[in-house]
């Protein structure tokens, strides 16, 4: 009776635990391979949402942010700074945006 018990509690426990990892807010920034063009011209680099409204030069590199970060690029628009920005989120929620439950802030990471 009393190794039930404690198999009980242990699982309480553990279903506590995992629920708590599930919702605590926790800092999401873009990954360091993600996908932006770099602006040579300007020094800069836009993200893709941002490249219709970029008005880019024709010195253009399909890089990653790591490199445009290590270049020290600053970001060419509003958009592509407003498209890296970090939030914050629980796991739960990230999960569902991979699922496509919830729409995603930005399509760009």
């Amino acid at each position: 009776m009393k190794k039930t018990n404690i198999w009980i509690i242990l699982g309480i426990v553990a279903a506590a635990a995992f629920l708590i990892f599930l919702f605590v807010p926790r800092e999401n920034v873009p990954p360091p391979n993600t996908r932006v063009v770099l602006e040579h011209t300007f020094r800069t680099y836009i993200a893709p949402s941002c490249f219709q409204e970029a008005d880019a030069t024709n010195y253009l590199e399909e890089s990653t942010l790591q490199q445009a970060r290590e270049l020290n690029y600053p970001p060419h628009t509003e958009c592509t700074a407003e498209a890296f920005e970090g939030n914050v989120e629980s796991r739960f929620t990230s999960i569902l945006k991979e699922f496509g439950v919830i729409e995603k802030e930005s399509g760009d990471w």
